[in-house]
This record gives structure tokens, C-alpha cells and sequence, in this order.
């Protein structure tokens, strides 16, 4: 399926489809139980209501949002790349809400997603990524197969949707 997927950039996010196609996606990872900020029950409004509010930032060039679709152009997933740091970290950028449908999982989504996300940060001039993802999940394997490092684990850093707490991995990544 890899070779049918399409990375694309999203320079806003103003469409209704296409803040309705994001949210599917997000409600679908906190139904499937991803720690990615939110927890159960959690609906396609407070989905949409937090990709409405991305939208500015996403529009001044503060983030990046990328999004990967299938020959069909559904959006089976999605990364952004924070690129607004403080004054004394310009060369540096977080990757945020690696976010992968469950039926395009083990597809290469996440592979390309991340992919594409460190060529856009390297793009934009930096040089040094950073993220967290909840510990021993499958992200973190896809972090480890791209040859990002580990910096540490906070133990009970986040929750499970479900309200059980879990340990988090910091990794950076030069690029």
C-alpha cells in the first residue's frame, strides 16, 4: 500500500472536509487507544474544535501539517512539525501527533509521514528533532527503525485514553 500513499502539505486548514477527514482520523486513534493528549469519550466535535485551533499557527507558517491519502485522497494520517521555538533554539523543531488511522496501520503511513516530516523541518532550516511518544507502542518503534535516539523515559508522564497512566520516550533525531 507505500507505494499508493501520497504526502501532502496542508498550508490551512479552513476546508470543512477537510478539518471533518482530520478528526476522523484523531477520534479513530483515542477510540483505538493512542495517548495523544486526549481522552475517552472523545468526539468528532472536540477533534474538529482542536484542528480549527491549529489553524492560525498552521497558516503563518508556525507549523507544519502534513497529511498522508490514499489513492482516493482520504487522509489515513497525519504529523505536524512545530516550528515556532524560542529565540534561543531556532535550529531546533518538535515532531507532534503522529497520526495514523487504524486501518492504513503497518502500511508504510507512519514510515512516510515521518519521512516527509524531517525533510520539511530540514527544509526549514533545522537541524534538531524532538519528540515524546508513549513508551514500548509501535510508535516508538517506527522512532527506532528511523535511527531517532533516545534521550530518556519519564515514568506516569501521560495517560491512556482510558485513564491509566504510562510512561513516556523522549527522542531527537539530527538532521
Amino acid at each position: 500500500m507505500s507505494d499508493q500513499i501520497q504526502i501532502r502539505q496542508l498550508h490551512s486548514i479552513d476546508d470543512p472536509a477537510i478539518i471533518a477527514a482530520l478528526a476522523e482520523v484523531l477520534v479513530d486513534c483515542v477510540d483505538g487507544g493512542a495517548s495523544v493528549s486526549f481522552m475517552s469519550p472523545f468526539s468528532a466535535e472536540r477533534a474538529q474544535a482542536f484542528w480549527r485551533n491549529l489553524s492560525a499557527d498552521i497558516a503563518a507558517g508556525e507549523r507544519i501539517l502534513l497529511v498522508a491519502q490514499d489513492a482516493d485522497s482520504t487522509i489515513l494520517g497525519t504529523v505536524q512539525v512545530v516550528l515556532s521555538q524560542p529565540e534561543n533554539q531556532p535550529h531546533r523543531a518538535d515532531v507532534a501527533k503522529l497520526l495514523v488511522h487504524r486501518k492504513a496501520r503497518r502500511s508504510g503511513t507512519g514510515e512516510a509521514l515521518m519521512a516527509a516530516a524531517e525533510r520539511a523541518a530540514a527544509q526549514a532550516g533545522k537541524t534538531l528533532l524532538v519528540l515524546d511518544t508513549a513508551t514500548g507502542g509501535d510508535a516508538e518503534r517506527l522512532y527506532r527503525r528511523r535511527d531517532w535516539q533516545v534521550s530518556g523515559t519519564i515514568p506516569d508522564y501521560a495517560m491512556w485514553p482510558d485513564g491509566r497512566k504510562c510512561a513516556t520516550t523522549i527522542f531527537y533525531k539530527y538532521i
